[in-house]
């Protein structure tokens, strides 16, 4: 009975700390399971259980060797962790997690639908669901189109600071004649973007017969990626964008755990909205003129 009572108690006893500084290290980072994962310092100190000035000495060298950020909200993944797989890990979750919306948002609107990043000036297509009618649009899974010529990339730019729009951007190509090409016409698009909610427009920028609706999903840190319902260039698809809002939501809800999108004001949209609360919600300068 004694013998029994010490092995229990024994079994009972915490895993001593590891004591080199690799496995310290390792004992951190598995802490980051998804790329979009956030740790403080508290949460790091309590899981690892190692002392809190060694775990904030070992975070600080990560974050100097790039395996780590420190942003406002925390610790997460850096560009040397993301460069051995990290990103990838983190599209492939997304994609799971936008599937079903995405399916379901096609079926419902009978459009072409887009799920799509950024990578550096231009959006990087993660998706594309629509049936048959998907033929008619030039995109494919894994290829490129310019950022700033898409209503995708546009949901996204939006959101960025404007001297990396500077940077990037102050030699933007048309892609078509209605592509914007100047460096001071793309702000004031962005400008409406931002006051329309995160909902952004294209008609006939990136291929001539065709148009888009977009919204970003935005995480702590900016944009993550952006989905679009897509048709020809005749499609209204101002009437289409309250579902597409509710599908960001619902990716949103589901990808980052909690809604991210900004909603001032704005409760979840219902499928369908009245000619004047479209018009009210979809007018930002004189005219209205979304385009």
């Amino acid at each position: 009975m004694t013998s029994t009572l010490r092995m229990n108690a024994e079994s009972a006893v915490e895993e001593p700390v590891p004591p080199s500084m690799v496995e310290r290290m390792t004992l951190i980072l598995d802490l980051f399971e998804h790329p979009h994962t956030r740790r403080n310092l508290e949460e790091v100190t309590r899981r690892t259980r190692l002392p809190r000035s060694t775990a904030h000495r070992i975070l600080d060298q990560l974050v100097r060797l790039r395996w780590l950020d420190h942003t406002t909200s925390g610790y997460r993944l850096g560009k040397r962790a993301l460069g051995l797989g990290g990103r990838e890990i983190g599209q492939n979750a997304l994609r799971s997690a936008a599937a079903p919306v995405l399916h379901d948002l096609a079926i419902r609107t009978k459009l072409v639908v887009h799920l799509a990043v950024l990578s550096g000036t231009e959006v990087y297509y993660l998706d594309k669901v629509g049936g048959r009618s998907a033929v008619d649009v030039p995109s494919r899974v894994g290829g490129r189109a310019p950022a700033h010529c898409t209503a995708l990339g546009k949901a996204m730019l939006a959101w960025l600071p404007p001297e990396r729009i500077d940077t990037e951007y102050a030699d933007a190509v048309r892609r078509t004649p209605r592509s914007i090409g100047d460096l001071g016409i793309l702000h004031q698009e962005l400008d409406r973007i931002r006051r329309r909610r995160g909902l952004a427009f294209e008609r006939g920028e990136c291929f001539a017969h065709v148009s888009c609706v977009g919204i970003a999903l935005r995480g702590q840190e900016g944009p993550a990626a952006a989905i679009s319902l897509v048709g020809d260039v005749h499609t209204p698809m101002e009437r289409v964008a309250p579902l597409l809002m509710q599908a960001a939501h619902a990716v949103s809800n589901e990808f980052f755990a909690g809604p991210v999108l900004s909603r001032p004001d704005l409760s979840a949209p219902q499928q369908t909205w009245s000619s004047e609360a479209m018009t009210r919600f979809l007018t930002v300068g004189d005219g209205g003129d979304w385009l």
